[in-house]
């Protein structure tokens, strides 16, 4: 047989804004996500569920960097894309934003079968902040958006089942220190594109971990699942369970169904136009939940439509296939174990109350059944053609542990700048110091590098990297020692005099926060040695953390010090215009601050579910908020 599936590199050029350098600041702060079950809903939920709710929840995004660098100016950019296709499907993914399939459309109809996001636009919706919207995204790690959501997976040719080639994406996952890899694969003639997707755990422990397919479908689709009840997750963020949503339901606020489908019935779930046309995703049982996400009619689910978009092209929900019965829980993957799965993605044609008979038809249980056998010994396959590369962690890791990862490789050749001082500390037992005077670069905090810092020589940059660490294992008192310690020696006191500050603001020292916050800011702007990315970014980062401080002790003439200290450009973007309206609000000038809100702003790393705008609009004037600041997923409080 001639194999004619064909995978092939190539050019995407959108509308895009830019995702800008990360946030060189460590994320001390506990992860904060709103998928939180309300205590007085436990008695009510299955054993199972109970057991896994909440499980293993990372302490914080350690030793993961916030990405809040973007803005809003979209300008055309081109985006690096692979292209799997046969004579059926063509699905183009952006394997330097998390293997994302912007696009799977279905040949003979020429129907788009996704959400097709015209513009590539930042948000903050991820766990880590950067995400956008539009797709198939593969979400690993915690409950939310994966932290690799806009950051650059491996790819390659690997040999297929049926003799061709499929597409693989692998990365190392970092909150979990998990290696996982996701094989597209499309035979020849074949109206579905099949996922296989496999997670590993070589670690001598066990480790929970979140597993969500999340895919993007227009807004006007008709949902159809094989369930009758659902766990209702809506704006009052209590979860119960209510009867299966109509198909075409939309609630005023942003609502998660967790379809609860019975032991022992296929898993799929379909968005069907009212033609009947459209989309199912199904999978091997390994891959257990089912949930629909919508953002509501009201006016916060609309802004944030327009926000994650462009107007007048359609607004989308979400359908999306889960290891676990809700979004909410975490699943336990044994010491030196795997878990696998089989996924695919296809057109269907049905009215809704008959799509599984019609899914059955076109994709029997037993062929997906076999499909994943077939593809199970090719999972171990070693990669060919290389296409696009991702981090030097899991190459770090590889070493650390002297093991080969079959199927996924992580070469020496993708050690970077970023992990050159954990390379040198794992072969020499020394963490370098700096050549230059620069930021301080990611900290590493599993236990294994924690026990190595805790070995090293005390040099002022091994103290700073040991004290965040310690802190992620809650080992708090002992941090504050470590930044102590490295501050006594240290040429660049900032790093260090921030984390304290952190500490301070956790146990309710507001005062000396603010103080050690004035302090550091001051001490980065003497050290500062230029205007380039990297500096700028640790300017901006800090100076809202000093500003906020100083503002929340009404040190209100400390804050205008640092407000005149940031960059002009810096004080421009949203984020520090809503800084200096509530400035002005605390100086006294309400007319000036109400004058910010109306020559307009937008705060670009606006946090899914906050109201910081909102609230700030309240303390000026009594009048409603306008809506383009209008970004409310809940009713308003009393």
């Amino acid at each position: 047989m001639v194999i004619v599936t064909r995978i092939r590199r190539e050019v995407l050029t959108l509308p895009a804004a830019e995702l800008g350098p990360d946030n060189p600041l460590p994320p001390l702060r506990p992860l904060k996500e709103i998928h939180r079950v309300d205590e007085r809903d436990r008695p009510d939920l299955p054993a199972d569920m109970v057991r896994q709710l909440g499980h293993g929840q990372p302490r914080s995004l350690l030793p993961v960097r916030i990405r809040d660098g973007y803005g809003r100016t979209r300008e055309p950019r081109d985006l690096d894309a692979l292209v799997i296709e046969n004579d059926r499907l063509r699905a183009t993914v952006l394997p330097g934003l998390g293997g994302r399939i912007a696009s799977l459309v279905h040949l003979p109809t020429g129907r788009e079968l996704l959400y097709r996001n015209p513009v590539f636009q930042p948000a903050n919706l991820a766990l880590n902040g950067a995400w956008y919207a539009g797709g198939i995204e593969w979400n690993i790690g915690a409950t939310g958006h994966t932290t690799l959501c806009c950051a650059p997976l491996h790819a390659a040719r690997v040999p297929a089942p049926d003799g061709g080639e499929m597409l693989r994406l692998w990365e190392w996952e970092r909150l979990r220190d998990l290696p996982f890899q996701v094989d597209l694969w499309l035979p020849d003639g074949s109206d579905f594109l099949y996922a296989g997707v496999r997670v590993r755990n070589p670690h001598g422990h066990p480790v929970p971990f979140s597993w969500w397919s999340n895919t993007a479908v227009p807004e006007d689709r008709r949902i159809a699942v094989p369930a009758a009840h659902a766990w209702e997750f809506g704006p009052e963020r209590r979860l119960h369970r209510v009867p299966a949503p109509a198909y075409d339901v939309m609630p005023a606020y942003a609502t998660d169904w967790f379809y609860d489908i019975p032991d022992g019935r296929r898993r799929w779930i379909a968005a069907l136009g009212v033609d009947g046309h459209g989309l199912v995703q199904t999978s091997t049982d390994e891959l257990r939940g089912r949930k629909q996400f919508v953002w509501g009619s009201g006016p916060g689910g609309r802004r944030w439509q327009e926000w994650l978009g462009a107007s007048g092209t359609g607004d989308y929900r979400e359908i999306q296939a889960g290891v676990a019965r809700t979004q909410l829980e975490q699943v336990r993957l044994d010491a030196e174990s795997e878990v696998s799965w089989l996924e695919a993605y296809g057109p269907l044609r049905a009215r809704p109350e008959e799509a599984g008979e019609a899914l059955e038809s076109v994709l029997p249980r037993a062929a997906l059944d076999a499909a994943r056998a077939a593809w199970q010994p090719y999972a171990d396959a070693e990669p060919g053609e290389t296409l696009a590369t991702g981090s030097g962690w899991g190459a770090l890791e590889v070493l650390r542990v002297d093991r080969k990862l079959p199927g996924t490789p992580f070469a020496e050749s993708t050690l970077g700048e970023e992990q050159a001082p954990w390379l040198a500390l794992l072969r020499t037992g020394t963490l370098p110091e700096p050549r230059r005077v620069r930021p301080p670069g990611p900290t590493l905090v599993a236990p294994h590098w924690r026990d190595m810092l805790e070995t090293a020589p005390a040099t002022p940059d091994t103290e700073y990297h040991l004290g965040v660490a310690q802190w992620h294992a809650g080992d708090h008192a002992q941090a504050v020692r470590s930044w102590e310690r490295g501050l006594r020696l240290a040429p660049s006191l900032w790093p260090s005099l921030r984390c304290l500050a952190v500490a301070d603001q956790e146990y309710g020292h507001h005062e000396r926060a603010a103080e050690r916050y004035a302090d550091a800011f001051d001490d980065l702007c003497r050290e500062r040695r230029d205007d380039g990315e990297t500096w700028t970014a640790a300017c901006a980062a800090l100076g809202r953390e000093a500003l906020e401080a100083l503002l929340r002790v009404r040190r209100v003439a400390d804050a205008r010090a640092v407000w005149e200290a940031l960059l002009p450009a810096t004080r421009e973007r949203g984020r520090f215009r809503l800084l200096e309206a509530e400035l002005l609000l605390a100086e006294g000038r309400q007319e000036a601050a109400r004058a910010v809100f109306e020559g307009g702003f937008e705060v670009a790393d606006l946090r899914e579910g906050a109201d910081a705008v909102g609230r700030l609009w309240a303390r000026l004037t009594e009048e409603p908020l306008p809506g383009r600041y209008d970004f409310r997923m809940r009713p308003p409080g009393p």
